[in-house]
């Protein structure tokens, strides 16, 4: 079941949001499970919202290629919805 992972990244500054994703979006594009990111700052940081096809997909790129790239400090909370629907081009 296709999953919406939340991301609350508190002191992320659009610099640092901006490097993670130099560093890992091309990766991301390729891995199998992604579907799409979108990312906008909050009051407190920054909040990322990706789909993936299931949750282990999402999880299994977050603990291989974000979270060793994290800088100190800088500790997303995630949270993950099923998605009731899901339209494609």
């Amino acid at each position: 079941m296709s999953v919406m992972m939340i991301s609350e990244v508190g002191g992320q500054s659009p610099q640092g949001y901006d490097g993670m994703l130099a560093l890992v979006g091309d990766v991301l594009r390729q891995v199998p499970g992604f579907i799409m990111h979108i990312s906008h700052p909050v009051a407190v940081g920054w909040r990322i919202v990706e789909v993936w096809n299931s949750e282990e997909e999402a999880t299994r790129f977050f603990a291989a290629q974000i979270a060793p790239n994290l800088p100190d400090g800088i500790r997303p909370k995630l949270s993950f919805q099923p998605l009731h629907g899901l339209l494609k081009p």
